[in-house]
């Protein structure tokens, strides 16, 4: 349950910073806010500051959520797909389908047919 919000809050920071990243102007323009006043609520100057510091903020809680993901996943005590999905039987076989049936079960070795006698006298026509 933890893990599940932390991926959800850290999907949400993702999609932010990747927002964030494209909003900001670059060398050649980008898609960046441009050199216009933006109604005179903030100067280019400040929108830019304000996206540097949002940019900075989203990157270290993603790498926080990405840390604290990886922690909770070692020491999760669901184990792994696999342990839980291919059970070993108690009898040392090999991988157990859902319905308990034997995915491959070992068998003794089929000893080879011994040849015709070759003493034998041919039947006539």
């Amino acid at each position: 349950m933890l893990i599940t919000f932390i991926l959800v809050i850290h999907g949400l920071i993702s999609l932010s910073l990747v927002a964030v990243i494209l909003l900001q102007q670059s060398e050649g323009g980008g898609l960046g806010i441009g050199g216009g006043n933006a109604g005179g609520m903030m100067t280019a100057r400040g929108a830019a500051n304000l996206l540097t510091r949002s940019t900075m903020i989203l990157a270290s809680a993603f790498v926080l959520t990405s840390v604290l993901l990886a922690v909770l996943a070692t020491t999760s005590k669901h184990g792994h797909v696999i342990d839980t999905t291919l059970a070993k039987p108690a009898t040392g076989g090999g991988p157990i389908a859902p319905g308990g049936v034997p995915l491959f079960q070992k068998t003794a070795p089929v000893a080879p047919a011994k040849p015709a006698p070759t003493d034998s006298v041919p039947l006539a026509n």
